[in-house]
């Protein structure tokens, strides 16, 4: 029954990833996550940037807390990873901790609240739109295959009909002659003939 519901939930995260692109990202991490927000028929893009405080993995149930200061404020958000609501995720900086969880900036205000930078190069993103990407340039490359088939296949009929064309010509001239040979050679006949 696990295999089943593993199976099934991987399915489920290979849909849900192929439409937007989930960087690497930890706790300690500075994130801008955009958020898909409706109201009534409208709809817009909002905002929130934080430290992410906490990451849970747990296949499709994926989440992760980001914690921000608003007006003196400390406001924590518990996003899903694979919402369709969330647009994209940015990571703006690499933090530098040695916990998993983070709440003890809960705590702290300020200066104390501050967590140090560290470069760890570029990492890969954790799912990436290169799944989509691809079946699209396959299909791009062999449009374009089929128009330069295509092309190809216009040009070479195109000589074609010229050759046939001109082939058609030299036998109508060839035709032309033997008929104008003809009616010459009937002409002298008629003209001896009468001379006769």
């Amino acid at each position: 029954m696990t295999n089943l519901m593993e199976k099934f939930e991987t399915k489920q995260i290979e849909k849900l990833a192929q439409k937007k692109r989930i960087p690497a990202f930890r706790p300690g991490d500075t994130l801008k996550v955009t958020i898909k927000i409706t109201e009534g028929e409208k709809s817009r893009l909002q905002a929130f940037e934080g430290v992410c405080v906490a990451r849970k993995n747990n296949s499709v149930n994926s989440n992760f807390t980001v914690r921000k200061i608003s007006h003196g404020e400390g406001v924590e958000r518990v996003f899903p990873l694979f919402n369709p609501l969330v647009e994209k995720i940015e990571v703006i900086r690499k933090g530098d901790v040695k916990r998993a969880k983070l709440y003890y900036l809960r705590d702290r205000t300020g200066k104390n609240a501050r967590i140090a930078d560290r470069d760890r190069g570029e990492e890969a993103d954790q799912y990436d739109l290169a799944e989509e990407i691809q079946p699209q340039e396959k299909e791009k490359n062999i449009e374009e295959k089929n128009d330069v088939e295509s092309n190809n296949n216009l040009k070479e009929e195109s000589k074609k009909l010229k050759e046939t064309e001109n082939t058609d010509t030299e036998e109508d001239k060839v035709e032309a002659t033997k008929t104008t040979d003809s009616s010459q050679s009937e002409s002298e006949t008629k003209t001896d003939e009468k001379q006769s």
